[in-house]
């Protein structure tokens, strides 16, 4: 009987990829704080992973590939047209980074399980 790794490992290896995406463009964000004109960027999470999840039937469907992004519209806007915030941003990293950690975690467990049922126990 062959595992399929891919089911066997279930939604947290895309949300991998896609949380490792948004941590790119939120540190760009955080990066460009004082870019004059700069627009602060993000990704629809639960959208794209719902997407994903409706393209998995078919190729590989990959968080990196025609990932919509949209602009981040401030609370405060900046003369110079800047619109990142910082507390925004931090918050935004920092949530990011916790729910990385915990998709992260569940796929170390899935390993676990997949390598004890490979041998035997």
């Amino acid at each position: 009987m062959s595992i399929r790794i891919d089911e066997s490992l279930g939604v947290h290896a895309r949300a991998l990829e896609l949380r490792t995406l948004r941590s790119e463009l939120l540190a760009a964000n955080l990066a460009n704080e004082d870019t004059p004109g700069f627009q602060a960027r993000d990704i629809d999470f639960a959208g794209e992973m719902q997407r994903l999840d409706e393209d998995a039937a078919g190729p590989r469907a990959s968080a990196s590939l025609d990932t919509p992004l949209k602009y981040r519209v401030p609370s405060q806007p900046s003369q110079d047209g800047n619109t990142v915030e910082l507390s925004t941003e931090q918050a935004e990293f920092s949530k990011n980074a916790m729910d990385f950690q915990t998709s992260l975690s569940f796929l170390s467990m899935k390993f676990r399980g997949l390598k004890q049922a490979i041998e035997g126990r």
